[in-house]
Parts: C-alpha cells; sequence; structure tokens
C-alpha cells in the first residue's frame, strides 16, 4: 500500500519519496513493523488467551518435565500470521501475483492449523484432527497454492523448472517434460507436478510442527531459514546477482524479499515470549503456517530443493519420526529413546536450553552451507 501511496501517486510531488521504490528499503521497514507488531500485541493476546483458558494440552507420553508447561497459552501462531501479513500489505508491491501466493500459502496452511487447534482446545486434549483429516487439509491448501503457480505459468509470469544444487545446467521442467509430445500424456506432468508441490509444501510444514517441542527451538529455526530466503529473494530479485550466481528470474522475486523480512521480524518478535521459559505457545496455526509460508516462497524462487539446507534441522526432525516409526512398525525397536530427536537428547541428560542452543546453531551452518551451494555449481 505505501508503495502504490508514496512511490506510485506522491513521488512528483515530494521527491524523497523515491525512497519507496528500493525493496531494500521496504523489507527493512517491513521487518521492524512486524518486529513491533509482534512485541505490542503480544502481552495483549497473551492476556486473552489466559483470559478464555487457551492453554497447552501436552500429551501424557511425552516427556515427563514438559508437564508443568500445560496450560501455557497456546495459538500464538495467530499473533505470528498477524505479523506477517499486515507488514507485507503495507510495504510490498501489491500488483505481483507472487506476493498473493506467498500470503495464500500462509494463511491456507494456517487455517487448517487454526482448526487443530480449536478442536484441541474445544477436548480439552491433545488430539485434535485425525491424521488423515489433517493430512486432506493440507494436500488441499497446497493444491490451492498450485492452482495460483498454473495461472502465474500461464502468464508467464512462473517457471515450473527446478534449480538443482551443483548442477549448473540441469533444469528439468515439472510440467512438460521432453518426452511428453502425446496431448495425451500431458495430464501426468499435471499430476507429477501437484505431487511435488505436495510433498514440499505439506512436508515443510508439518516438518516445522514436529520441531515445535521446545521453547523457542521452532521459532528460532525459522528466523535462521527465513533470513536465509530473504537473501535468497534478493539475489534473485537483483538482475546482476541474479546473472552471476544464474539463479532464475522470477517475477517479483524481489517484492518477496520484503515478505520474508516480515516472516524473519515477526519470528523475532513473538521469540521475545516464546524463548525459555515460554510465555506463549506457537500452536499448530503457527507452526503449519511458517512452514507452509517458508516453502511457497521457496516453490517461487524456485530453491525447492535447496529448502531441506535451508531448513536443515527442520528436515531431521521430521526423518526421525519416519525412522521412529518405521523402525517401531517393522522391528518392534526404537532407534531413538524418544521422536522427534530434540526429546531423544532431552533423554540423554541435555538440559533444554542446552538442546535449543545446539539445534539453532546447527540450523544457522545448514543455512549458510546452503547459500555457498549458489556459487559451487
Amino acid at each position: 500500500m505505501f508503495y502504490w501511496l508514496f512511490y506510485e501517486k506522491l513521488f512528483h510531488l515530494y521527491k524523497p519519496f523515491r525512497l519507496f521504490q528500493y525493496s531494500t528499503v521496504r523489507t527493512a521497514m517491513a521487518s521492524i513493523t512486524a518486529l513491533l507488531l509482534s512485541i505490542v500485541l503480544g502481552p495483549w493476546l497473551i492476556a486473552r488467551l489466559r483470559q478464555y483458558q487457551i492453554g497447552q494440552h501436552i500429551r501424557e507420553e511425552g516427556p515427563k518435565s514438559h508437564q508443568k508447561k500445560a496450560g501455557t497459552p497456546t495459538m500464538g501462531g495467530l499473533l505470528i500470521c498477524l505479523s506477517i501479513v499486515v507488514p507485507t500489505l503495507l510495504w510490498a508491491n501489491l500488483r505481483l501475483p507472487s506476493i498473493w501466493v506467498a500470503v495464500t500459502g500462509l494463511l491456507s496452511f494456517g487455517a487448517v492449523g487454526l482448526l487443530d487447534d480449536y478442536l484441541k482446545i474445544r477436548r480439552k486434549h491433545n488430539q485434535g484432527l485425525t491424521v488423515p483429516q489433517k493430512f486432506m487439509l493440507e494436500v488441499i491448501a497446497a493444491m490451492l497454492v498450485g492452482v495460483l503457480l498454473l495461472g502465474m505459468n500461464a502468464r508467464r509470469l512462473y517457471d515450473t523448472s527446478l534449480n538443482v544444487p551443483f548442477a549448473k545446467n540441469f533444469k528439468p521442467d515439472l510440467l512438460i517434460h521432453p518426452w511428453l509430445h502425446n496431448p495425451w500424456t500431458y495430464p501426468l506432468a499435471f499430476i507429477g507436478f501437484f505431487v511435488f508441490l505436495i510433498l514440499v509444501l505439506v512436508g515443510t510444514s508439518e516438518a516445522v510442527n514436529l520441531t515445535d517441542g521446545l521453547d523457542g527451538l521452532a521459532i528460532g529455526l525459522m528466523i535462521i531459514a527465513a533470513g536465509a530466503m530473504t537473501m535468497l529473494s534478493f539475489l534473485s530479485g537483483n538482475a546482476d546477482f541474479a546473472r552471476y550466481l544464474d539463479l532464475a528470474r522470477t517475477p517479483g522475486a524481489s517484492e518477496l524479499t520484503i515478505y520474508c523480512g516480515a516472516m524473519t521480524g515477526a519470528s523475532l518478535g513473538f521469540l521475545w515470549y516464546n524463548a525459555h521459559p515460554a510465555e506463549i505457545f506457537m500452536g499448530d496455526v503457527g507452526a503449519l503456517a511458517l512452514g507452509g509460508g517458508l516453502a511457497t516462497v521457496a516453490v517461487l524462487l524456485k530453491q525447492e530443493l535447496l529448502l531441506p539446507l535451508i531448513g536443515g534441522v527442520y528436515m531431521i526432525e521430521a526423518i526421525s519420526v519416519i525412522l521412529q516409526v518405521g523402525s517401531f512398525k517393522l522391528r518392534g525397536k526404537r532407534i531413538f529413546k524418544m521422536a522427534p530427536i530434540h526429546h531423544h537428547f532431552e533423554q540423554l541428560g541435555w538440559a533444554e536450553s542446552k538442546v535449543i542452543t545446539r539445534f539453532w546453531i546447527a540450523g544457522l551452518i545448514l543455512a549458510l552451507f546452503a547459500l555457498t551451494t549458489l556459487k559451487l555449481r
């Protein structure tokens, strides 16, 4: 909104308003706005959640030390979503469809998490949506994003080819492969596109959700991942950097920098209240929204295959659960003392704060390595 008002409408009246044309300036302002919104509105939301007794229900099979966290206000993801969407709408160029696709990814997965949290509160139990129900709703959210992306593709605003790390000239097209010369086989390409998109979006959102088990762990890793994605979107939106690093030139990539900056600022602000000992939890509404929003940006920037490194700890947490469940069902034995893997280290005797800090360090190392791969091709 401010881009349209101050740059497009009032620039000719007051020349210093030209600053609003620069995405770097607006990214900084979006980050600050998101940070302030989170910090200012945090106490009000915590008080309201306590007033209506919207507290966290701790699973009985979890670590015994976590039982004391029962009743801590949850659904703080509402604050996160608000602190991302409002600054994005204020500072981004809203004429670009990529912004609306990114916001849709955030809010559609957030809506699934909101329903799950609501059912948990209503039933006064840690079980909300069933696994099939939750998965189906997440698939619908991912397909909604996919439909919007295909609309952008039809207008040549989005490319369905993939950027492959370490492979400069190998860019497979998800939608129409060279061997699909027969029109009757085109539906296979669309099915493949949606399956891949579902894997990326649903997988990332669930990975963030599984990581959200210790105070500040998931949101701290999101600061790192969103910060790395902010850098990627800036590089993709700059013609010189994109050409030098051979990045996909997605129309509106520079405006996605503003969205990612808002995500980083909102995460920083939420960490203020979610740091150990947490005053509020993000709940599924926050975890699924952040995961879906981050994955949507990765898809828009053509960095889907780099996402497992940018959110490396999230991926490790999800894999630990898959291995634990698979091992127990196939062999009747557990690989870890408890899954996700952050609970395994707690069971080994690590203090919660130590697990969190060391996982943050691991996340930072993986994100930095992901950025270095841009040149190692």
